[in-house]
């Protein structure tokens, strides 16, 4: 009969232990905060460094003159053509795709959004907070074919259903996205 209680007590010990790993992470899941501040500041490192390139280029081609053309075949008008162009590029793209800086949590009784453009002139800054009680869904948007996506949210307000200006999540890296909609699913009401 002892080693029988034993095997029970460590089978239960197993399950326990298999339970409190479950609910840990679900602990994980229920309860975060991130933000993308590296992709900024790195899409910003980005545009210094092809803003000096481009500056430096154009110091060295055309008032230090020391590349004698054509290089390689291609004339300085070509070649200044393609360092402006890519500078145009890195500059205006977080523009046009919307760029935004994003803080998101769950933790409390609140989810709370903090935004602003992050391109090259920035943007008002924003705070959104929803109660977990009268926040009713999501919304998410694609636009670009499929390059600037962004979230609407909604809020019970009374009798009404608020709907909030759309939050573009374009800068988020996938595994960020991927876990602010779980989020967001989890504490949405299901249907």
């Amino acid at each position: 009969m002892p080693r029988n209680a034993c095997k029970i007590f460590q089978e239960q010990k197993r399950l326990t232990w298999k339970f409190r790993k479950k609910s840990l992470s679900l602990l994980k899941i229920k309860q975060m905060t991130f933000d993308n501040s590296k992709t900024i500041i790195g899409s910003r490192i980005m545009l210094f460094f092809v803003t000096v390139l481009a500056l430096a280029w154009l110091a060295v081609a055309y008032v230090a003159k020391l590349i004698k053309f054509p290089l390689f075949g291609i004339e300085d008008g070509i070649w200044t053509l393609v360092v402006v162009g890519i500078w145009v590029i890195v500059a205006f793209l977080p523009m046009i795709l919307n760029y935004q800086f994003l803080y998101y949590s769950d933790e409390g009784e609140k989810l709370v959004f903090r935004y602003f453009n992050a391109g090259l002139v920035g943007g008002k800054k924003n705070t959104v907070e929803i109660d977990k009680r009268t926040f009713t869904g999501y919304n998410t948007e694609s636009k670009l074919f499929g390059l600037n996506k962004s979230i609407i949210l909604f809020q019970q307000v009374g009798q009404r259903i608020a709907k909030y200006p759309p939050i573009h999540i374009t800068a988020l890296k996938p595994d960020q996205k991927a876990m602010l909609l779980e989020s967001l699913a989890m504490h949405a009401p299901k249907v």
